[in-house]
């Protein structure tokens, strides 16, 4: 429901906790292109919270977290 929230409102800005946890593996591939397609169409910023390490490597910048700090 958020992702559609998003395409209707327009932000240039969307934070996304894992938008692929618990979701099957052709559902979760819809949903990162449906977000790298927001981004690339409305020139958005989107912010992924991810333990899914396929997600984050499809990121254009990624930031990890260990132990509490950013590597």
């Amino acid at each position: 429901m958020s992702i559609a929230r998003a395409l209707v409102t327009q932000p240039e800005l969307i934070f996304a906790d894992e938008p692929t946890g618990e979701l099957d593996a052709i559902t979760a591939e819809s949903i990162v292109e449906t977000l790298a397609e927001v981004a690339a169409s409305r020139r958005a910023t989107v912010i992924v919270a991810t333990h899914d390490l396929d997600l984050a490597d499809t990121a254009q910048r990624r930031l990890d977290l260990v132990d509490g700090r950013v590597v």
